[in-house]
């Protein structure tokens, strides 16, 4: 794993300014402690930090090609290539040799013998760019369902890009500015790809290339979801379901060493946890290693706290996993420090602080004994295990079913913030809007004539389009903070591409969520996991955080020199001024709590400008 960084600039000779391109590199520096270096031409400066995994990314900068008539052609390159055993392979046939053992390496070769079709080979998860010296041409590519990030920002001349919004942040001709538009990201519920929050800067969109010349950028769609006939039987379906994961999990057991579970006890990380003890088995691997959160107190009485660590132990001793619990304690999710390390690892202010902080703390404990992770992420969204996904009331709202499920999570908004401002922005209008633009891409009903199955296929268009990028950002951010690479299998495309297409009534044959993974995995199984209900991530319940969230909101709101003063609900400052914290309502979320304060820190931290 890597972060990487670069410009374009057709206007100038950008290798007479080197420490434009090294300060965009260094900001990656948690992304690739090992080592990283910076490649500069006339036009383009390319830069990576790399993460020593056991060679499999190698250390050091961009990988260039040079025959004798110069530089053909230079990659900088974040991710992991499945296949690259295979394309070096078939590379060599063509005449391609290697000098290492890197997959950038690979990614350049091919290509040098593809273009900019390379992306039809490749099998993996990587955000990447290619400047091509003969054509003076810069391609950027993030894969299939954007597992890794890659963002850029237009420049008069040229471009930026980088894993992450600091890279281009550092450059000192980018201005960290929030206008209307981000706002609107930050405090709606509405996940819109390509989006990225600061003004000027935006997100390769999955699926996608962004190919950059003297004349502009072109957007390219390489790959995306598409409506097909599903004609398999239920008992084909379930077999099909079981080999793609068998193959797709020995495919991510590839490592320097064993990858470790995150192992929460429900059905998708159980199954994957199965599955990678299979393969360690057959392999001589030796034992797979698990790490799960564990909220409960039994101080806290029946009912408050999460199960999962019960159900967590159950599954590792069924598969002889050494499993470590991470407990939450209520106040040290509250760390300055903790937060702070959070904040820099996104760039971005988050609703979830708490969630957020423990799976810091849990990668970080995890990369103690492993450098790989598999995650059952996404397995919920493939196989409709939310019930925004399941039931009526939901799945036939006019606007993201998680959204019409979870709104009462997020209420305080308009008792926080300006409604004057909020007047301005309508989030409702932008939700929906939103929501009705990701539905026109794929164009279910127009091509499913039953109405009820079209919609069902929409909302799972949007949980693996939309709801799955902000699984993905956390688990690449915090994550790769923590110096921890963590695999996603129910996220390969191919499975993906499969599940889709079942018809809702297949997906939900016995009127239970996520029917075909729990036919598909049974036999591999405890019962108490296999027939298991879904449960939410644990988080805190303790009224003392909640209550230390309202004394710093009320600190926040007191001081006049906030950078978020000028967003606050007058009404509120005025209540907080007499009142103190108490009176902040007790009905204001914990989100919207979480939100605003986030908000604060990130707007102090990154010197943010409102230009609303």
């Amino acid at each position: 794993m890597s972060g990487i960084s670069g410009l374009v600039d057709f206007s100038r000779d950008v290798a007479k300014s080197p420490d434009v391109a090294e300060a965009m590199t260094e900001s990656m520096r948690r992304r690739g402690p090992a080592g990283g270096g910076t490649w500069l031409s006339q036009h383009a400066a390319l830069g990576q930090r790399t993460m020593s995994t056991g060679g499999l990314d190698g250390v050091g900068g961009p990988t260039a090609f040079q025959d004798g008539s110069g530089r053909h052609a230079v990659v900088t390159f974040s991710g992991e290539l499945y296949n690259a055993a295979e394309l070096r392979t078939q590379l060599h046939s063509f005449g391609h040799t290697f000098r290492t053992e890197h997959e950038a390496e690979v990614v350049l070769h091919a290509y040098l013998e593809w273009g900019e079709h390379l992306v039809d080979r490749l099998d993996g998860v990587f955000g990447f760019a290619v400047w091509d010296e003969r054509l003076g041409e810069l391609l950027l590519v993030r894969d299939r369902m954007g597992v890794k990030p890659l963002f850029y920002a237009q420049t008069p001349n040229g471009l930026l890009f980088g894993s992450e919004p600091k890279a281009i942040l550092a450059h000192p001709d980018f201005p960290a500015v929030l206008d209307a538009d981000g706002l609107r990201d930050i405090l709606s519920v509405a996940r819109v790809p390509g989006h990225a929050i600061f003004r000027g800067m935006r997100e390769v969109i999955p699926g996608y290339t962004v190919r950059v010349t003297r004349s502009g950028i072109t957007e390219r769609r390489y790959w995306g979801i598409q409506v097909r006939e599903h004609t398999d039987s239920l008992d084909r379906t379930i077999a099909t379901i079981r080999e793609l994961l068998e193959s797709v999990v020995a495919r991510h057991m590839v490592a320097d060493v064993s990858p470790c579970s995150l192992l929460s006890g429900g059905l998708d990380s159980s199954s994957l946890t199965a599955l990678a003890a299979q393969v360690a088995r057959r392999d001589g691997l030796g034992p797979i290693r698990s790490f799960a959160v564990n909220d409960h107190d039994p101080q806290k009485g029946n009912g408050l706290g999460n199960e999962d660590h019960i159900y967590a132990r159950l599954m590792a001793d069924h598969v002889g996993s050494e499993l470590s619990e991470l407990s939450l304690n209520d106040l040290d999710l509250l760390d300055p420090a903790l937060r702070a390390s959070v904040l820099a690892a996104y760039d971005l202010p988050l609703n979830k602080g708490d969630q957020y902080a423990s799976l810091h703390m849990l990668f970080g404990t995890a990369r103690q004994h492993a450098t790989v992770a598999l995650s059952g992420e996404c397995g919920d969204d493939v196989f409709g295990g939310y019930n925004w996904q399941r039931l009526p009331e939901w799945v036939f709202s006019d606007t993201f079913p998680w959204v019409a499920q979870g709104r009462p999570r997020y209420v305080g908004n308009d008792a926080v913030f300006d409604s004057g401002l909020l007047a301005k922005l309508d989030l409702t209008s932008y939700e929906r809007d939103s929501h009705s633009a990701a539905v026109a891409e794929i164009g279910a009903r127009q091509q499913i004539a039953d109405e009820t199955e079209a919609r069902y296929r929409e909302v799972s268009y949007l949980a693996q389009t939309r709801h799955s990028l902000v699984l993905f950002d956390r688990l690449d951010r915090l994550g790769m903070t923590s110096g921890l690479r963590i695999r996603i299998p129910f996220a390969d495309h191919r499975l993906i591409d499969y599940a889709f297409n079942i018809p809702w009534s297949m997906k939900s044959f016995d009127g239970r969520e996520k029917s075909l993974l729990r036919a598909a995995m049974r036999d591999l199984l405890p019962e108490q996991v296999a027939m298991r209900i879904k449960t939410p991530y644990p988080n805190l319940r303790a009224g003392a955080y909640d209550r230390m969230l309202r004394e710093r909101l009320a600190k926040v709101v007191r001081n006049p020199e906030s950078p978020s003063a000028s967003l606050i609900s007058p009404e509120l400052k005025e209540a907080v001024a007499t009142g103190g914290s108490a009176a902040i309502e007790q009905d204001i979320s914990r989100a919207a709590l979480e939100t605003a304060l986030q908000l604060d820190s990130w707007l102090r931290s990154y010197d943010v400008r409102i230009a609303l």
